[in-house]
């Protein structure tokens, strides 16, 4: 169809549909969710959306006769009516075909209080998070693939300075993406944090001071890239530590940031063991810190955490599309010694990732990637420091400086 698209978790969703009963497709509002599920995915499925206030009022009065009747039903923004799970459960313990429900949801569901049954054996569930670069460049990642084999997959023509950055400042919401217009971006952005603010929030928490919400994305904006303070982040603007953390919350199941947690070893006493913050969209970031091409060029600093979000989001999708179960991490010790992004699969072996917004890499740029090695023995695979460039050079043993366009460069 044109204008839209190609989503790669497509394949998961078709996948987990000839096997299982629910499947449930979660992420943020815009994300694709409705075009992938009613446009692609919709061939004779009934698509009712709870957006809808008839429809939405219909699943809440009689949620049992709402689903009533229906083969294969795909429902739009469930989490607005979560006492509709209960009814789903009944139904296909009646009937487990595979299939007979498709859902969507703006919010993690499954971590709302009034979902308490979490259809546990019967759903799979699958986030559908904004665009990454290879579902925009229409490639099939290889970069889990090689890394984990010690190679880097070579992209051909990697973006670098200007076009790096826009790319960057664009995100990965669909919307966003097509605005070529940076002011558009902003101001879509703009709407879109408001809209949330104002209908999601109120969904999914009862919150004294939603006034407030604004004020702490743009907050939390600031401490992107950092490791989370809850004290530092309400004192800005008179919260307490666990106000704070309840908020902070909140934004995490509406899939806006995520903390990444740190790497551990038991036995290892040095390490900080406290977790990051990431926003999951570039775009929105750089659209919260006022951040656009002219004031990088001014002042380049704000643009580092920019990328490490763009980095950590882009990782976060290639794993989404795995079935290998890996986990990110992240690494820090007591002397400032870090890594990004730490990526383990299920065998143990680890990956490092540097990421750094010059266009120069220093020997020094490797330091904790080389306390990661020595932590992981021969578990570890590789580690690379991601930067502005367009050519992966080798710094010594599993050590690689390479462009950030590795992590959508189509596998050989």
């Amino acid at each position: 169809m044109p204008n839209i698209y190609p989503r790669l978790a497509g394949e998961q969703v078709l996948s987990a549909l000839a096997d299982t009963p629910v499947v449930l497709l979660n992420g943020p509002r815009q994300s694709g969710k409705t075009t992938l599920t009613r446009d692609l995915l919709g061939i004779g499925r009934t698509f009712r959306t709870l957006d809808d206030e008839t429809t939405l009022a219909a699943a809440t009065g009689d949620p049992t006769g709402f689903i009533r009747g229906t083969d294969r039903l795909t429902i739009d923004e469930v989490q607005r009516a979560p006492t509709l799970l209960r009814s789903i459960k009944r139904a296909v313990d009646e009937d487990r075909r595979p299939g007979r429900f498709l859902l969507t949801g703006s919010t993690n569901i499954l971590s709302l209080p009034q979902a308490s049954d979490s259809l546990a054996g019967r759903m799979a569930v699958i986030d559908l998070l904004p665009l990454a670069q290879a579902e925009i460049t229409q490639t099939r990642p290889g970069f889990l693939h090689d890394i984990f084999v010690g190679a880097l997959p070579a992209p051909h023509h990697a973006p670098t300075g200007k076009t790096l950055e826009r790319i960057v400042l664009a995100g990965g919401y669909p919307e966003m993406v097509r605005r070529k217009d940076p002011a558009r971006r902003v101001e879509w952005a703009r709407n879109y944090l408001r809209a949330i603010v104002q209908r999601d929030v109120r969904d999914i928490a009862n919150i004294d001071k939603l006034g407030q919400m604004p004020r702490l994305l743009r907050v939390l904006a600031q401490h992107a890239g950092q490791l989370v303070n809850h004290a530092q982040i309400g004192g800005q603007l008179g919260m307490d530590a666990k106000t704070a953390r309840k908020y902070l919350d909140i934004f995490q199941q509406l899939f806006l940031v995520r903390t990444l947690e740190p790497w551990s070893a038991n036995h290892l006493t040095r390490l900080v063991r406290t977790p990051k913050l990431h926003f999951l969209d570039s775009g929105l970031l750089a659209s919260l810190l006022g951040a656009t091409e002219t004031r990088i060029a001014a002042q380049r600093k704000p643009f580092g955490a920019i990328l490490e979000s763009f980095v950590f989001a882009e990782i976060t999708k290639l794993v989404g599309w795995e079935n290998d179960g890996y986990q990110l991490t992240h690494y820090r010790d007591k002397d400032q010694n870090e890594v990004d992004v730490v990526i383990e699969n299920a065998a143990g072996d680890v990956i490092g990732i540097k990421v750094k917004a010059a266009a120069t890499v220093r020997e020094a740029d490797f330091r904790g990637l080389h306390k990661l090695a020595a932590a992981n023995g021969a578990h570890f695979r590789c580690g690379v420091v991601l930067h502005d460039t367009d050519t992966v050079l080798p710094f010594g043993d599993r050590l690689h400086a390479a462009p950030i366009a590795c992590l959508w460069a189509a596998h050989p």
